[in-house]
Parts: structure tokens; sequence; C-alpha cells
């Protein structure tokens, strides 16, 4: 009776997670399906360290120790690597996919360029998918739950000594579960646009793959990925202006109109809600030269397109109705060498990078509602009134609506050219040292354009989110920039089971070159360029791991210390967003995860993080001095158990309990209220469980599971855009969600 061995390939080889001499977390897909972890938000549930928000598969938030990689601009970079099968997928509108068929998940803590490249300026998480297997086996899961929730899962693998095949695919939709009245008779916009209930889901994948092995020693990966979303709208519910006949709480339905008649003209879509559809393509050769030296080659291109219309002032007004168009592509390419010999083993390569990206904002509203709601222009008469009306300038004068649209956009395109080596030498019998270094090279370029006409009203732009209009051209700046990413530590093996670690590692968050656009000469658009510096990251980092009591316990914990230059926040600044320079931060905390095997059938799991991360309380910092990092508690915990208990000699139940709690948050770096409204959440407190009749053998399975089983009420996000409009807006967490599953395998 022992914990099962778990092997990670965080080192670019394969080992047992005990030795490898980094903070990490894995998760085996066995695991998260037991867990019914299908989504990325869940997995930081159990994992010290991780926050992942999700406010749509357009704009996920990764936090590791209190960092946030969530702009979605093209134009500045990610400071979280997320990687598929070996390749950075790290853009935000792009980074989100379904977890299926998955072999495992490894999320590593602290600046890891050497192992996952640049956007790894604070971590990564690495999703390994199932290859192909030569035995013919085929698995299919169908799921009904609350909110009309359909899902269903499958795959199907086999082939021959040499070719092999795997095809696999999810599909899950589920209702919205905040009310959206808007187009309802009642609203405001009766007989309008129907609008759908807020934060349902409609999502399909589905994966190929192929694995060649034409001799003993070469091995041959092609994967395929197709992913496609059409989910309902995110619930940005104003904190300020209550839907007719309702509150402002965010728990309760909402008015979200959208654009009104022009909104499928200007903004793309009719109803609020997103389509996004993502290719990928993987291929990786891997060959076994001798005993000493292996080589590997990646390949990856992937491509997304993302449409999601949202209505930011989260009223009934129509006021502020915005679109995010992004599309985007990458191609990288990388050839590694890994030798392992005697006392030493190690790797050596080259990488290539490419990416461009574009994200299109339209803007639309009704001229006298934004004068109303903006400016106040009749005094007395209210943005949104106590019984739901609308104020406008136009209403009042009995007039039809006057509607403005305009759009803006940014560009970003940079190839990054680097080098790495990582070497790991056995000074001794239970000591070995590691160091590891990164050069990177890189070409940025940025873009904006805007287009800006006149308001009938007013005569000039309604707002110009900094810009000037650019009839039709897109200006440009670009710049090279380089930098040496370095990587040390040390393991000492107490014994064959517990081993003591320490790092030194360092992280970059490449320099921002934001543009939007200026009046040149003969009032010709220029490129308006910010040039905001690299965030470097220092981390200093001691742990253990080991095993105890026979095997049947599993014990990790860290401290860390880190310091960060040139902190790069977003800013809310006179109606825009932009990036700036904080100033410097620090961040320390400790963290620690176990996993007893009590008996054959129960186990309990575990996991604890506390984290204090925070811009230095110094003058030169500003405003942001002594405020602490968004979307980061200062305590995370979590605590779970498995087990399985034999019924008969072909029958058997299975089940797990989780319960997960983290302290409060802000949601905005500024930590202060917004027009009143409250931008933070106290703690939280959630449990979780599945329960399952199952076949011993695993080949059919009846499945019951439960997520925030007690319904706590809590929120994922506050401020939002609506903040620029003086109308913050809450987006309520999900409820409990029930449901049942059958599977069968074969």
């Amino acid at each position: 009776m022992f914990i099962e061995e778990i092997i990670v390939t965080t080192q670019k080889r394969a080992e047992n997670i005990l030795d490898v001499p980094v903070t990490l977390s894995s998760y085996s897909g066995d695991m998260l399906k037991s867990l019914n972890m299908q989504e990325f938000d869940r997995l930081s549930d159990i994992t010290p360290g991780l926050i992942i928000q999700e406010q749509s598969p357009n704009n996920p938030a990764f936090v590791i120790r209190g960092i946030t990689s969530d702009n979605g601009s093209p134009q500045i970079a990610p400071r979280v690597s997320v990687y598929l099968n070996g390749i950075d997928v790290s853009r935000s509108r792009g980074s989100h996919f379904e977890l299926f068929d998955i072999e495992r998940i490894e999320v590593v803590k602290g600046p890891q360029a050497t192992l996952f490249g640049t956007a790894a300026a604070i971590g990564a998480v690495s999703v390994i998918t199932r290859k192909p297997r030569q035995e013919f086996a085929g698995e299919l899961t169908l799921g009904y739950g609350n909110y009309d929730n359909l899902e269903a899962q499958g795959f199907v693998t086999g082939g021959t000594k040499t070719l092999q095949g795997r095809l696999a695919f999810s599909y899950r939709q589920r209702d919205g579960y905040i009310e959206n009245i808007a187009g309802s008779d009642g609203s405001q916009s009766a007989g309008g646009i129907q609008q759908r209930d807020l934060n349902g889901i409609e999502r399909f994948a589905v994966r190929g793959s192929l694995r060649l092995i034409p001799t003993d020693n070469l091995t041959v990966d092609l994967v395929l990925n197709y992913e496609e979303n059409n989910d309902t709208g995110t619930s940005f519910k104003s904190g300020v202006y209550a839907p007719t006949g309702g509150t402002t709480s965010p728990f309760t339905y909402a008015e979200l109109s959208g654009g009104g008649p022009l909104s499928e003209h200007v903004l793309g879509r009719a109803q609020l809600g997103l389509d996004r559809t993502v290719y990928d393509a993987n291929l990786t050769a891997e060959w076994t030269a001798n005993e000493t030296w292996s080589f590997t080659s990646i390949t990856g291109y992937r491509e997304f397109d993302s449409l999601e219309v949202f209505d930011a002032d989260g009223s009934q007004a129509v006021y502020a109705e915005f679109a995010e168009d992004a599309v985007g592509d990458q191609f990288s390419q990388e050839l590694r060498a890994n030798y392992s010999g005697g006392t030493a083993t190690g790797f050596v390569g080259v990488n290539y990078f490419h990416e461009t990206g574009q994200v299109d904002v339209p803007f639309l509203t009704e001229e006298g509602t934004f004068l109303q709601c903006a400016a106040g222009i009749i005094p007395g008469l209210p943005c949104v009134a106590p019984d739901g009306s609308v104020g406008s300038v136009t209403a009042i004068q009995n007039l039809p609506p006057v509607y403005y649209a305009s759009r803006f956009g940014n560009t970003g395109s940079f190839n990054t050219y680097s080098a790495f080596a990582d070497a790991t030498v056995a000074a001794s019998e239970r000591l070995s040292l590691t160091a590891g270094i990164r050069y990177v090279y890189e070409t940025r370029e940025s873009g904006g354009y805007a287009a800006l006409p006149a308001s009938i009203l007013t005569g000039a732009p309604l707002i110009d989110f900094g810009y000037v209009d650019t009839a039709g051209a897109t200006v440009t700046e670009k710049d090279n920039f380089d930098a040496v990413l370095p990587r040390f530590n040390a393991r000492y093996a107490l014994s064959d089971t517990v081993n003591l670690y320490a790092t030194v590692s360092k992280g970059r968050r490449s320099d921002v070159i934001e543009v939007t656009s200026a009046a040149g000469a003969n009032n010709t658009p220029v490129a308006d360029a910010t040039y905001v510096p690299a965030e470097i990251t220092w981390n200093y980092e001691a742990g253990f791991k080991g095993q105890f009591i026979d095997g049947r316990l599993d014990l990790a914990a860290s401290l860390f210390y880190q310091t960060y230059d040139n902190f790069q926040v977003t800013i809310r600044e006179e109606g825009i967003t932009r990036q700036a320079n904080a100033g410097t931060a620090k961040n320390f905390g400790a963290e620690g995860e176990f996993r007893a095997k009590l008996s054959e059938s129960f186990e309990l799991f575990g996991s604890a993080a506390y984290i204090n991360a925070s811009i230095d309380d110094k003058a030169e910092n500003g405003v942001f001095a002594g405020n602490r990092f968004r979307l980061q508690p200062e305590w995370s915990t979590a605590f779970g158990g498995l087990w399985t208990v034999p019924l008969t000699s072909t029958v058997k139940v299975t089940g797990n309990v989780t319960w997960t709690y983290r302290s409060g948050v802000f949601f905005e770096i500024e930590n202060q209220p917004i027009a009143g409204v409250d931008i933070s959440e106290h703690a939280v407190h959630l449990v979780n469980a599945n329960i399952a009749l199952a076949d011993r053998e695993d080949r059919w399975a009846l499945s019951f599971y439960v997520t925030n089983l007690f319904n706590k009420d809590y929120i994922i996000d506050a401020g939002n855009i609506g903040g620029l409009f003086g109308s913050p807006t809450l987006i309520a967490g999900p409820p409990r969600f029930v449901g049942v599953q059958v599977s069968t395998r074969f």
C-alpha cells in the first residue's frame, strides 16, 4: 500500500517529482476526471499558489504567487506560460482550452525561462494530452445536470506497432445562471432583441492524434486540435444602476441590453456573447541516438478568432456597449539535444517563436444617453431612474434615439529568438547542482488605429480612447530587446525518499511598446508610443519533498521571496486603460501540499499557501504604494479525500469530497472602491463532491456530482471596463451545479 509514483517532464526529461528541485504540482488525467475537473479554473481549487479566473474563454486570468497574467492586448507579453504538449500557447485570447483526454498537468512555480520560455516570468502551466496506443480501446461519457447542462466526452484509440491513432472529443452546453430580462416584457427594451441568460456555455472540442514509430529509437507525434465556443454573455452587472424592478446584487437578474438595434451591424452580434474558434497543430519528433544522447524537434502552430460582445456599463442603458474582435496566430520551432551520462544530465537547444495579433474594439452608444450618463447634461435627470427608466438628452425632448459608433484597435507582432542550456551535475552522492541559462533576442512591433466620427449632438467624438482618427491607417512603432535569464538549483538527498532544494531564478516580462495615435504635422496621424521597461523578477526559494511512512505519505513545502523592478500594471485614466510602471514590489510566502494513503480504499490530499504580495510602500511608487496585488488571496487552502469501497466481486463505490478556502481579494490594483462600489471579495469557502457506482474493472460507471454544494454566493471579478464609465460591474461566481454522468469503456 503506497502512493503511486508521479513522473513529470518539467526539466525536459522524465523524473520522479520528488527529485525535481523546483516547486511544482502535478495531477494525472485520472485524478482530474475523478474530481470532475473540466475547466481550468477548477484546477486552482487544489493547487497552492495558483488562481485561475475565467470571465469567459476569451479572457482567462492565470495568477501564480500573486502575479496576474490576463492582459489580452497583443502589445503586452504574458507573465505565465501556458504550454500544450510542449508548445507555448500563452496569449490570453487563445490560452483557454477544454480539459479532456488529459495525461497530466504540471504547474510550476517561480520564473522558469530556461524550461518554459520567456512567458514563464513567474511560472508555467503545462498540459500534456493522452497519446495513441496500439491496443484498441475507447470510452464514452454522457451527462445531464441542472441549468439544462448537457455533456458528452469520449475517445477511441488503436493501431499497429508502427502507426497508432487516437480521436477524442468533448461537448458541453449549459444555460446561463444569471437571468437577463432585456428584450422581455416589462424591461426597458421590451419587444427588442431577446437576450440570453448570462454565463451560459456551449463548447465543442475535438483532438486527433497520430503516433508513428518507424524504428525502435524514433517516435513522431502529430496532434491536431479544434475548439469552438459559443458562450452566452458574461454577467457584467452594474453595481450602481439596478435593472427594472430589481437590485444591484450581482446574484439576481440583470438587464443587459447590449447595443440595441445596431448591435449586429456595429458590434458583430445581435446578442451578447462569444464566438471563438481555435486551431492548433503540434508535430513532435524524438530520436534516441544512443544511451547518452537524444534529440527532440517540436513544431507548433496555433491560431484563434474570437468575437465577444458585452455590455460594459452593466445596465439597461445603451451607454457603453463594446465588442472585442481578436485574431492571432503563433508559430514556434524548438530543437533540443538531451544528454544523460554518468554524473551529469542536461540539455541544450534553440527556439524561434513568432506571434501576430490584433484586437479591434467597436464602441456603440445612444448619444443622448451617453451625454446624460457621462456628463449629467440635464440636472436632476438620473442615468437610470429608480423605476428602471433610462435618462437621455434625446428622449427627454421626445426625439428618436441617436446612435453613435466608433472603434479603435491595437496590433502586435514579435519574433523571439532564444538559445538555452541547462545542466545538472552530481557533486557528491547526495548533492546535485543545476545551472541553466536562456539568451533571448526579440523584435517587437506595436500598432494602433481608430475611427472616431463626430457626434451628431456635439460635433466632436464622444470619447477618443486616447487616439486620434487614423483615417483607416495603422500607425506603428518597433524596437529590439534582449535579455539573459539564468536559474540555479541545488538538491540535497537526506535519504532515498527525502530531498531538500534551493533555487534562484530570474524572470522577465518583456518591454511594452504601447501605441496609440496622435496628430503629427499637418494633422497627419502618427504613432504615440509609450515605453514601459521590462519587468524583472528575482525568485529565491527553498523547500523539501519527501515520502514517508513506507511510501504512504507524500509531503512537499517551500518558502519563497521575490523582488520586482518595473512592476507592470494596467490602470484607468480619463476613460481609458493604459500600461504603467508601478515601481518596485516584493512578494514572500509559503506553500505546501500532501497526499496520504490511509488504506487501500482511502486517500487524503491537501494544500495551503500564504502569499504576501504588494507594491513597495515607497513614495516613488505613487498611488500604488503599499497596495496588494489584484486577484491574490493572502491565504488559500484545500482539503479532500478520495475513496474506493468494493461492494461485490464486480461492483465498487468511488467518491471524493473537496473543501477549498480563499481569503479576501482585491480585483483592481488601486485597492479602492469605484463610484462607491466595493471591488473586493471577502473569504470564500466552497465544497465539491462526487460519488459513483462502477464496475471494478472500470468498464462502466454511474456517477453523481455537485459543485458549490452549499450554494455560496461569491463574485469572481469587479470593476472591469464599466468602472471607466462610472458604472463598475460585478460578475457572479457559479452557483450549485448538480448532475449525473454515465460512462462505458471498451
